[in-house]
């Protein structure tokens, strides 16, 4: 029997969960090492995927697969694979998480939250973990079932992140800020609850058209015609598996849990919900809602397509009205992922190329800003736009980080999401122009939103409690600067990501049309 890979690179975060919450509650160093350490032996294991995974022509779809019975009676399967997306994804998650913990490596120690009852540094870390664990194994699960448990699952994790663990720079009593985050968490809780109950329904549906949970069965019974589901039927199964993945993603208008969710949290697990948690979502998308419901795909493709652009504006419009900086993110992050639903659902090699990339360059670039702010707010106390300025005078590495992140996040050319930005409206453009032009305005407003909060940050008249701000310490330093590195490189050179992506896009696209070409000009991919 071969090594198990898919499941060793989730059960390592797994087990460094548990073996970091056992340690004594005295050794909070000591835990935070352990957790570093396991996060990095997963990053080993996902580069080992990556390294094991076959992009030539005549490979297997889903790669590394694993397929054990699990509830023989309800034909519930332990199965695992990987496409191109999904070890795009888990890399992502991989290199994104010993960052995240290093970021946070003071968030939870007791001195710093005062509570030494009910946030032991053991927890925060071990939950970082699990929520790891869940999503590295929800991009390799092949069964339905199995993955709607890792859906829900990794809910439980993320409440505690942000109701147990919020930010500590709140502009009101003690008392409100724990009010606060306790509804943050309640509504992120609610809203995805109630799209994973519409989604059950939707498993449960499934099963009883074709009788199995396992997306390679469902593919080979299609293929040979004796998959026979009423069209009906099988946009109503599309319906309730989209609209899970648009609450998690999120899509305008079920967004509204994410800007109050990022806000509470500490900067680490924000980036934790929009650069790791919610890809899960967009993904979903490509795997399940395209694969298994290809007619009813091509139905809902306008109103979904209508829906995303919506999001773009939207989000952007928000952005550049906000006065506090991780809801300024957060926003950003609605516009973005509405550019990533536009691809998906452009149903080009170009847009879906572009989407995935997106996915990549999004986690990258929103981490990167994130965690800036986050030092920036943890040395000034606010979360306030307007309680800073001239920041560049006095920490001017700060500064320069800061706008690398805000330049990434307008996607300007030579960082890595406007590569991802151009193939979407190509991709986009090229089946649905009114879209695409519009959807450009998203462009414009990013950069205003970008470039107006780093002007009221860090340039002007440096404000009285600035003068003394230190710049970025030596961890700081190692947490963003292998990301602005990550940023560069793929800006000038994303071949890695796009030959990876590539044969896993056309395989989803051939699911949707079958043998006809989607691509009005499918040469531009090539290019």
């Amino acid at each position: 029997m071969s090594f198990p890979l898919l499941t060793a690179t989730a059960a390592v975060p797994a087990i460094g969960a548990i073996a970091t919450a056992a340690v004594p509650a005295a050794k909070r160093t000591a835990a935070k090492w352990l957790a570093l350490f396991f996060s990095l032996v997963t990053l080993a294991l996902a580069a080992v995927v990556m390294i094991r995974f076959n992009t030539g022509s005549g490979a297997d779809r889903y790669q590394l697969t694993e397929s054990h019975s699990w509830i023989a009676d309800f034909g519930v399967r332990y199965e695992l694979g990987v496409d191109g997306i999904g070890v795009a994804l888990i890399a992502l998650t991989a290199l994104l998480i010993p960052f995240i913990i290093v970021a946070g490596w003071h968030d939870a120690d007791p001195q710093e939250t005062g509570n030494t009852r009910w946030r032991p540094t053991q927890g925060f870390f071990a939950l970082i973990l699990m929520v790891e664990a869940m999503v590295i194994l929800s991009f390799e699960a092949t069964d339905v079932f199995l993955f709607y448990i890792l859906f829900e699952a990794m809910l439980i994790p993320m409440y505690f992140l942000i109701g147990g663990f919020g930010d500590r720079a709140h502009s009101g009593s003690d008392q409100n800020a724990a009010a606060q985050r306790s509804y943050a968490a309640v509504k992120f809780l609610l809203y995805n609850l109630v799209g994973g109950l519409i989604m059950l329904a939707a498993v449960i549906g499934l099963y009883v058209v074709a009788g199995t949970f396992s997306l390679t069965e469902i593919a080979e019974l299609r293929a040979a015609g004796d998959l026979e589901m009423a069209t009906n039927t099988e946009r109503l199964l599309f319906l309730g598996f989209f609209f899970a993945f648009a609450v998690k993603a999120p899509l305008w208008p079920l967004h509204t849990w994410l800007p109050n969710a990022m806000g509470e949290a500490t900067a680490p697990v924000a980036v934790l919900i929009t650069a790791v948690v919610d890809k899960v979502g967009t993904f979903a998308m490509l795997r399940f809602c395209l694969q298994l419901f290809p007619e009813a795909s091509q139905w809902a493709t306008p109103a979904i397509l209508v829906l995303a652009l919506i999001s773009i504006v939207y989000g952007a419009l928000l952005a550049v009205g906000q006065r506090d900086i991780k809801r300024l993110v957060a926003y950003a992050s609605i516009s973005h992922f509405g550019f990533i639903i536009m691809g998906i659902f452009a149903m080009t090699t170009q847009g879906q190329s572009g989407a995935t990339l997106y996915m990549v360059n999004h986690g990258i670039s929103t981490a990167a800003l994130m965690l800036v702010a986050g030092f920036l707010i943890s040395r000034r106390g606010s979360r306030l736009i307007a309680d800073y300025g001239g920041v560049q005078k006095v920490a001017p590495v700060l500064a320069g980080t800061f706008l690398i992140g805000s330049l990434a996040t307008l996607s300007l050319p030579g960082l890595a999401p406007f590569v991802s930005e151009f193939l979407v409206l190509v991709g986009t453009f090229s089946r649905y122009p009114v879209i695409g032009i519009i959807a450009t305005i998203g462009i414009v407003l990013g950069a205003l939103y970008s470039l107006v909060l780093y002007q009221r940050t860090m340039t002007g008249p440096v404000k009285v409690d600035a003068v003394k701000m230190p710049d970025l310490k030596l961890r700081e330093l190692l947490v963003v600067g292998p990301l602005i590195v990550l940023l560069v490189f793929l800006g000038v050179y994303p071949k890695p990501v796009t030959e990876l992506v590539d044969p896993a896009v056309k395989h989803t696209l051939s699911d949707v049309y079958g043998d006809e070409n989607p691509d009005p000009e499918p040469e531009v991919a090539a290019k």
